[in-house]
């Protein structure tokens, strides 16, 4: 149910004062045609009383109906309406109070005034009216627009849950099948890798309903991916990452580097057998936190894979759910070394 304009102090507060000046303009009208000060202001009294018995109706009836556009000749019929009822009974109620011959110039006056009173009535209910439409008519758009808002950001939210969850299967059936390969010929290192990954979902898990995280935890949960992909790589990866100490406390949304890394590890240590180090820095830049990430690649080698790897794809359409820029993720290939580089908004 749409809000009334009364219940807005302000309106409202506008709304008795401009009536209590038209029932005073009103009062001095009749006043000016000779008649004295108590039938002035009992003509005025009477008539506006009854005019706010007419806002009332057509306030609820709005409130409850709002026509439609090709519907509003239902507003013009209503204001004629209510216009005779209110000067019908206007004149008959003055009629009644100073019925008598003591009376019968202003009684001659009253009658003689009813068109003038019918136009004056429908002139104040029509703006009341078209006051009224307008009013419910804006309340209407601003609901319809919420709700088109939170239906947007409802299906926002649940692209970005499905991309979240979309990520640690990944992630989690390469490493099931590293541990698988090592449970054999290294037992011990399987079951590290297990207590790795097991401390690794964990940490995961509990950031999953977060938004945004600290820069200083989304590293610790790096560090504990870094683990497992040193079991499974051995001597053949090591990751080298510079930090600025004043980034630790920005925020960014979860679980972004962790697929940066693991698409650096995938074209920088599958195509070759040689040890492989990646680079990855963290500083802030003209109000942004970026990350940047070099590991090597083989343009040859890697060509015929499509793209530049889910991880990658998927964080540029969470940065975009997000901020609604595509200029946020940045890839670049240049003397065998790919970099992928991130800017995250702050503030």
């Amino acid at each position: 149910m749409a809000r009334s304009p009364i219940s807005v102090s302000k309106f409202r507060n506008a709304f008795i004062g401009w009536w209590v000046v038209w029932a005073i303009l009103h009062g001095l009208l009749i006043y000016s045609y000779g008649f004295p000060s108590d039938i002035s202001a009992t003509d005025s009294f009477v008539t506006n009383s009854i005019l706010l018995g007419a806002y009332w109706m057509v306030n609820n009836i709005l409130r409850f109906y709002l026509p439609n556009k090709d519907r509003y000749w239902y507003l013009l019929f209503l204001s004629i309406f209510l216009a005779l009822l209110v000067t019908a009974l206007s004149n008959a109620l003055l009629s009644f109070i100073f019925k008598g011959s003591l009376h019968s110039v202003y009684l001659l006056f009253l009658s003689n005034s009813f068109w003038l009173r019918l136009g004056i009535g429908f002139l104040l209910i029509g703006c009341m009216t078209i006051i009224c439409v307008l009013w419910y008519t804006q309340g209407e758009d601003q609901e319809n627009r919420q709700r088109k808002e939170d239906a947007q950001k409802l299906s926002k939210e649940a692209e970005l849950y499905k991309l979240r969850q979309q990520l640690q299967p990944h992630f989690l059936f390469n490493s099931l099948n590293s541990i698988s390969a090592l449970i054999g010929t290294q037992p011990e290192q399987a079951r590290k890798m297990i207590y790795q990954l097991s401390d690794f979902l964990r940490a995961t898990l509990r950031k999953e309903e977060e938004q945004w995280v600290k820069m200083e935890e989304e590293l610790q949960i790096l560090e504990l991916y870094l683990d497992i992909e040193k079991v499974r790589f051995g001597h053949r990866l090591s990751a080298i990452i510079e930090k600025d100490e004043s980034c630790l406390q920005m925020n960014l949304p979860p679980m972004l580097l962790q697929p940066v890394m693991e698409n650096a590890i995938k074209f920088g240590l599958y195509d070759t057998t040689d040890a492989v180090t990646i680079y990855m820095s963290v500083f802030k830049e003209n109000g942004y936190l970026k990350v940047v990430v070099k590991n090597p690649f083989d343009l040859e080698t890697s060509s015929p894979r499509q793209g530049t790897g889910f991880g990658l794809s998927s964080i540029k359409r969470r940065l975009y759910l997000l901020f609604a820029r595509n200029d946020l993720l940045e890839t670049e290939v240049a003397d065998h070394i790919f970099t992928t580089t991130i800017k995250i908004p702050q503030g």
